[in-house]
């Protein structure tokens, strides 16, 4: 037994290990030290939080198998302050030679355990912080919604924690392929109410622009007199409407009552039945036309550089969403695969996720999205975009929903002379780390290019219609691409 695991730990150091003097700048460079260089160095970042006990589990077992100094807790540890600390000493390290060093920096990978929130905080640290090599992200669904793992193959369900499935898993991210993923910049706008407050309401009170925004500083370029101007950003969707309504009364109740939360099971059933208590699935008869998106909002979009167009929004639409990855609501896919003749007729693309374009999508109600679990389904298709601004109609409503990668808020809109603006653009990209479950498509990669003879049944009758750059805020703050007219959008 004890020779099993001599090999075992043998195999993990040769493979997974870095060593303690590369992770703490402190510590003696004679600490320990390998023969040769780890073929996959890992960091890994566990949300100990999520997934009820299986986060604090999990990272027991992580620390038990590599070394403790680098598997942090993100309870305990910014992810930016670890690697901007690292990736410092790594610096100083190859400034004097260290070649062992530099191999670690130029192999590394990184593991991110926990929902979709923290994976995408991870992402926005990484691109935050401009590393000269950035390290690719695999990511371990610990959530309840878990897009992000499962749109690049990692499931959807929680994994095991124990010594044999932790393992597996290390070897899964050795052979993992890198693919690249589009990410995207939020900003909104409004005018200064005269009383009250327009803050948007995160329930979760999340520290990370990444899932709520946060309002500039008076010194920041962005900011205009006389207006709040929040910013963002997201890796997977943005939606507004319906959907967002029954995910903000979800996720306030699981703040009041977590006890009753700890299971992914009795999570998703609960989501299900405050569907049906919000109303989403009898949206006809108990929500008002005008919230319904057509009536709230003017919605426009850029599909060649400098040009805006109206997106005519069908009347019946409640919920619209604004697709990065084809993993919405625990993997479903809204855009589907166009057909041929849609392809030809509408210019329409499948949903790559490197392509620059967001998919965009309505739902009249919970019904309709019901389409999307019948083989080819899909919701509404409204366009493929670069940009995308949503600009609410005077006093249309008090409030309206909105959510970015699960994380809903309530918004406040202005009753009376305000407008809010809600501008959305591509800013970046961030390399993932993908298996052969892989659902998530490349532009660049003729494997994973679709069928352009499989042709779909249509779900209902669809209507037609750099230099530095803002960041994410998830380590500093948020920089927009420079070709972006700012001055627009007051």
């Amino acid at each position: 037994m004890a020779d099993s695991e001599s090999v075992i730990s043998n195999n993990i150091h040769r493979d997974f290990y870095i060593p303690t003097y590369i992770l703490a700048p402190g510590a003696s460079s004679n600490s320990i030290r390998l023969p040769d260089v780890p073929t996959c160095p890992v960091l890994v970042f566990i949300n100990s939080k999520s997934g009820g006990q299986l986060g604090g589990e999990l990272l027991r077992t992580f620390r038990h198998l590599l070394n403790k100094y680098q598997v942090f807790d993100l309870g305990e540890e910014a992810p930016d302050s670890v690697l901007r600390r690292l990736y410092l000493n790594i610096e100083r390290l190859k400034s004097i030679g260290d070649q062992f060093a530099a191999k670690i920096e130029e192999r590394m990978r990184i593991i991110v355990a926990g929902g979709d929130g923290t994976a995408g905080w991870l992402l926005g640290v990484v691109s935050d912080l401009k590393l000269s090599q950035p390290p690719p992200i695999a990511t371990v669904p610990l959530g309840t919604g878990n897009n992000l793992p499962f749109a690049f193959g990692w499931g959807k369900k929680n994994p095991g924690t124990d010594l044999n499935s932790v393992i597996s898993f290390l070897k899964q991210v050795m052979n993992a392929k890198e693919m690249k993923m589009d990410s995207w910049h939020i900003l909104m706008r409004m005018r200064a109410p005269k009383g009250g407050s327009c803050d948007p309401i995160a329930p979760l009170e999340l520290p990370h622009s990444l899932h709520a925004f946060h309002r500039v500083s008076p010194s920041d370029e962005l900011n205009v007199e006389g207006f709040h101007t929040f910013r963002g950003g997201f890796w997977n969707y943005f939606s507004m409407g319906m959907d967002a309504q029954v995910s903000y009364a979800f996720h306030s109740e699981r703040k009041m009552n977590p006890d009753k939360f700890k299971n992914q099971l009795v999570n998703q059933s609960s989501y299900l039945k405050l569907g049906c208590t919000q109303g989403w699935f009898f949206a006809p008869f108990v929500h008002p036309s005008s919230r319904n998106i057509a009536q709230l909002t003017k919605v426009k979009i850029m599909k060649k550089q400098g040009e805006w167009q109206d997106l005519q929004i069908p009347p019946s639409v409640r919920s619209i969403v604004c697709l990065n990855l084809p993993s919405f609501s625990g993997g479903l896919n809204p855009w589907g695969t166009p057909n041929s003749n849609k392809r030809r007729y509408r210019d329409l693309t499948p949903p790559f996720v490197d392509d620059g374009l967001l998919e965009v999508v309505g739902f009249r109600d919970a019904w309709h999205g019901l389409v999307l679990l019948a083989p080819k389904g899909h919701g509404t298709r409204l366009a493929q975009a670069h940009r995308i601004r949503f600009e609410f109609h005077k006093g249309a409503a008090d409030h309206t929903f909105m959510r970015i990668d699960g994380e809903p808020w309530k918004q406040p809109l202005p009753e009376n002379d305000g407008t809010v603006v809600v501008e959305i653009s591509h800013l970046g990209q961030v390399k993932m780390l993908s298996t052969h479950d892989c659902r998530a498509k490349s532009i660049h990669d003729p494997s994973s290019q679709f069928n352009h003879e499989a042709d779909e049944v249509d779900s209902d009758e669809e209507n037609s219609v750099d230099e530095e750059r803002k960041k994410f805020g998830a380590a500093d703050t948020f920089k927009i691409p420079d070709e972006v007219d700012v001055s627009s959008l007051s």
